[in-house]
């Protein structure tokens, strides 16, 4: 039996470490697919409206953006493998109090505390296995990760629809908790040290801008997901906006001038780097909110069960581990331009499928959508993550990694707030309450073809996002094979031509 000496010795080693993370990231995916599956069922429990509800997603969601950046930065100050596992059994912590819940603020509360573990969690994993990889493997580490995401994806849902049915919807919060120690246990063996690629000695924490960028996404995001309701032109809405751009412009003030900043905006100078972050942004701008409105589509329109709605993102789900993985591993080789465009290309395709939809489609009709599109998401993500990473020094990956997922986040709640602005305005110009509440239960009739034809509509703005993504990523540039990361920033010659 190998102890963790000889883990260490191993010639396989990043192989030891990718296992023993993949552990607590699989549970992770399978947590967040399950509680979107059982929010008609939560919202049901407690007697409330879905756009109150919808905060247990977009709370969560709101938390890990916020806390995201500094939480990366910190990994890289004071020890990836140190903040991972603080991070885990803080999320421990938040499930055990969320399944425990009594009503919706316990829950929320509860999902706060889930946020912060998860903010602790995602970037640094992805940060620590990206490091014990030699750098012409970057995109193999990274679609190692996608296929664990495309994984749990599969399962979240799938069994997350099982036990909502069996047991209740308090039960998705614990049945992931015996993984994710285990997980833990596994990181704490193999992991050689909890200083592993700690950023050089005197790098210090950037307090201020750790604060101005929390407060940065809190307004935003707070606006965005509260706007459609409140009004976009309102006295709060347009504050938070005013906020948040004021703090934009305090935080690069002070990011530029500081000796340690919270990110290096120098970055963004290289196309690689800021083409790569805009085009992911796009991309999760298009896609997240699908995923969010297609549970109500198919219980709520259709008249599934929540275990059909789980089963429902299975195929693309699969899809997506598998494509994950291959299309990592090949742009080591052949560079990412090719898999990141064609894979938009492709989630594009399966988003203008689903514009079809109407109150009576067939489960046949939305199975190839999703699969199509998150298909896409397989053949992207990895070679597109690989290309960020690819501009920055490995004592940089925790900040960075850490604003990969803050993007992807971020681009989360905002998809959700465009999305649900979409419909229900559809909705409220054909006359029935503009609410996604209203498409729940017994309804008036016609609220049901309202709401599909504001799915559509929504489907057809997140279409044209992604086609932006694939624009943008078009354009990204190529930087040259002599790119070498020096003093934190890499050295890049961009070509003038689009190309990888």
């Amino acid at each position: 039996m190998l102890n963790s000496a000889a883990i260490a010795k191993s010639t396989r080693y990043k192989y030891w470490v990718f296992g023993a993370l993949a552990i607590g990231t699989f549970a992770s995916v399978v947590d967040h697919g399950s509680v979107t599956v059982a929010l008609p069922s939560i919202a049901k429990d407690f007697q409330t409206d879905l756009p109150s509800a919808q905060w247990i997603v977009i709370g969560y969601a709101l938390t890990i953006s916020a806390l995201l950046l500094p939480m990366g930065r910190l990994a890289d100050i004071a020890g990836r493998k140190r903040i991972y596992v603080l991070g885990t059994l803080v999320l421990v912590i938040g499930s055990v109090v969320a399944g425990l819940a009594p009503n919706l603020g316990v829950l929320l509360v509860a999902r706060f505390v889930q946020g912060i573990g998860a903010a602790m969690t995602q970037g640094t994993s992805m940060a620590i296995i990206t490091s014990v990889f030699p750098a012409k493997e970057r995109g193999r580490a990274i679609g190692l990760i996608m296929t664990t995401v495309g994984v749990g994806a599969v399962a979240g849902p799938a069994i997350g629809g099982l036990v909502v049915d069996a047991l209740g919807w308090p039960a998705v919060f614990f049945m992931t908790i015996p993984l994710v120690l285990v997980g833990v246990a596994a990181t704490l063996t193999v992991l050689k040290n909890w200083e592993s690629e700690k950023a050089p000695a005197g790098s210090g924490f950037d307090w201020l801008g750790a604060i101005l960028s929390t407060g940065i996404l809190v307004s935003l995001l707070l606006g965005l997901t509260t706007a459609h309701k409140a009004g976009w032109t309102s006295a709060p809405i347009l504050g938070a906006f005013i906020v948040s751009a004021s703090l934009i412009g305090v935080f690069i003030w002070w990011e530029l001038r500081t000796r340690a900043p919270m990110l290096d905006l120098r970055f963004f100078k290289f196309r690689t780097f800021s083409f790569g972050i805009c085009a992911a942004f796009f991309t999760f701008l298009g896609q997240s909110a699908v995923l969010f409105l297609m549970p109500f589509y198919i219980q709520n329109v259709l008249g599934y069960s929540p275990k059909v709605a789980g089963l429902v993102v299975v195929p693309g789900a699969l899809a997506m581990a598998i494509l994950g993985s291959v299309a990592g591993t090949l742009s080591d080789r052949f560079g990412f331009r090719w898999f990141t465009v064609g894979g938009l290309a492709t989630s594009a395709s399966g988003l203008l499928l689903l514009t079809r939809l109407t109150e009576n489609s067939s489960l046949w009709m939305v199975v190839p959508g999703l699969m199509l599109m998150s298909s896409g998401m397989g053949l992207f993500y990895s070679p597109n993550s690989s290309s960020v990473l690819s501009a920055v020094d490995r004592n940089n990956y925790g900040v960075v990694a850490g604003f990969l997922n803050l993007v992807r986040n971020s681009g989360n709640v905002v998809s959700l707030a465009i999305a649900t602005t979409v419909v229900t305005a559809t909705m409220g110009s054909m006359g029935f309450e503009p609410s996604l509440e209203a498409v729940r239960g017994e309804t008036e009739e016609g609220v049901r073809g309202a709401f599909t034809d504001g799915l559509r509509y929504s489907l057809f703005v997140l279409a044209g996002l992604v086609l932006t993504a694939m624009t943008i990523s078009f354009l990204q540039g190529r930087p040259s094979k002599e790119t070498q990361p020096i003093g934190g920033v890499a050295r890049e010659q961009e070509s003038a031509t689009p190309g990888d």
